[in-house]
């Protein structure tokens, strides 16, 4: 059987899907990237291959998204690269073909999509501050002394909200601890928090978006029950939360490897190979390029950064 495999690279977390001809989930993973993107992809490679042990899966084409698709894409010789507005758009279209908005949160950027008849319309990402992504709520979590996992149900729990100021992660501490000092309960700043998430996103990602149901609420903070809860509160509407919501940008590069008609010869063989980068600000001109060579083994296979060919790197046969 032919396999597609979609791996989603982000700052935090680190994505993995191998889908069949006719979209289903073959084996995914979620994991942490740490740093270490390389180091991550092979982590993830490893569980996907031992899931699929004993299943006649031939991987044919790989697709890579996320903040490092060019890196990891080049390591795992992809046949797609796709940023990620694209690769959730598809991902989600596939499974939800009705959906119109798309709220996504990840560890630490956030994004809306608008949909209009299957295509992406508009669409808005976070360009400078964290506050109200996973790692906001994660680095919360640990202040207040309960696990992320339990943030949600907590939230549930409250019948009275704090008012929390969330539109910088230093203003939002500062006044979860004066909360906190001045004897507002736990659960009530647990729900304040999710609250202050999803008015921090609205008044800032969802600034003037058109929002309209059905609305697919995706990213690993779409596992937050008490945020889910926020945002339909907020917009007045259901707010779907898929299964695999956090999947999502691997799954929809999966199904756009397979699209593409084109394969490329992969192994699970490649999380034992050995891959380094080197960068090096390039002399030349004015410009002052950073340079980025990856190396498999002792072998140069791809450069970029130069915005001149003064900088350009020459890969050989």
């Amino acid at each position: 059987m032919k396999g597609y495999l979609g791996i989603d690279i982000g700052s935090i977390s680190t994505k993995g899907v191998v889908i069949d001809k006719d979209n289903n989930i073959l084996a995914s993973e979620y994991l942490w990237t740490e740093g270490d993107p390389m180091g991550a992809v092979k982590k993830l490679l490893k569980v996907l291959e031992k899931q699929l042990d004993g299943k006649d899966i031939e991987i044919v084409a790989v697709g890579t998204t996320g903040s490092a698709r060019k890196l990891i894409g080049v390591m795992t010789g992809a046949v797609t690269v796709k940023n990620e507005i694209t690769a959730h758009a598809i991902g989600t279209t596939t499974l939800h073909p009705d959906v119109k908005t798309i709220f996504e949160i990840g560890g630490q950027d956030s994004k809306i999509i608008i949909i209009e008849n299957g295509f992406v319309v508009d669409y808005a990402m976070n360009t400078l501050c964290a506050a109200g992504t996973g790692s906001f709520l994660s680095s919360q979590a640990h202040r207040l002394g309960v696990s992320v996992e339990q943030f949600g149900e907590i939230a549930l729990t409250s019948k009275n909200p704090t008012n929390i100021a969330a539109r910088c992660t230093v203003f939002a501490e500062s006044d979860l601890v004066h909360k906190a000092q001045i004897g507002h309960k736990k659960e009530d700043i647990i729900a304040g928090l999710c609250k202050a998430v999803v008015t921090n996103y609205l008044n800032n990602i969802g600034k003037g978006k058109k929002i309209s149901a059905p609305i697919v609420f995706q990213g690993g903070v779409s596992k937050n029950v008490g945020v889910k809860k926020a945002f339909e509160d907020a917009v007045g509407q259901e707010v779907i939360v898929d299964k695999n919501g956090h999947l999502m940008g691997a799954f929809g590069v999966a199904v756009l490897a397979k699209q593409s008609g084109k394969e490329n010869k992969f192994s699970f063989d490649t999380a034992e190979i050995n891959f380094k980068t080197t960068g090096f600000e390039c002399p030349k001109c004015a410009n002052h390029c950073e340079i980025i060579c990856v190396f498999k083994g002792d072998k140069l296979i791809d450069s970029w950064g130069n915005k001149c060919d003064n900088g350009a790197v020459k890969i050989p046969k």
